[in-house]
């Protein structure tokens, strides 16, 4: 579905857009994925609307088949990447889960704000923009993804996330798009 509308208050939120995970292998260029999330970086913060960083720094505690990390990350691993140009007003929010709803305190931050709808993007596409935008719906903001600020590890899962989770979770559409919508809109 195309997006139609962005609510007065939406916010951005930036998944795992930090040192350590941006060296990683993606199907998409990441270099691409940070110019456009930094696109909508200059339209929101433009604009005064809430933007979200959101940095990785473990996982879930529980038994999974798949090995796990079990050692400290290196030093600098959950910095931010500079190009996102943290300002002082942004919403920092650091996860141990995929999602950045679960376990932190970003709901009632957001919601305390006012903010109604989410335009989420970064990595990965199914799991950190994924849960995160899963989590969003299941708090009640409407959702929209920036199908081209984010990318994954494997082509499969990031186009089983737009082309099939995606449209029942909210609108997707390209950051372009999202900023052309917040440039009809009076500040």
């Amino acid at each position: 579905m195309a997006i139609t509308t962005l609510d007065p208050n939406t916010a951005l939120i930036i998944v795992d857009l930090q040192k350590g995970i941006v060296g990683f292998p993606f199907v998409h260029p990441i270099d691409k994925v940070v110019e456009r999330s930094r696109a909508l970086l200059g339209a929101f913060r433009g604009r005064g609307l809430p933007v979200v960083l959101v940095n990785v720094a473990g996982g879930a505690p529980g038994r999974t088949e798949q090995p796990r990390r079990s050692e400290p990350f290196p030093a600098g691993w959950t910095d931010l990447i500079p190009e996102l140009d943290q300002q002082s007003g942004d919403i920092v929010v650091t996860k141990r889960t995929w999602g950045a709803f679960a376990s932190t305190d970003l709901e009632n931050r957001l919601k305390a704000a006012g903010v109604t709808q989410v335009v989420v993007t970064g990595v990965a596409t199914g799991t950190g923009v994924e849960a995160t935008a899963r989590q969003a719906y299941e708090q009640g903001f409407n959702v929209t993804l920036a199908i081209d600020a984010m990318t994954d590890a494997s082509l499969e899962t990031h186009d089983y996330s737009i082309k099939n989770v995606f449209p029942r979770l909210g609108e997707t559409g390209t950051a372009q798009e999202i900023v052309d919508l917040l440039g009809t809109r009076s500040v």
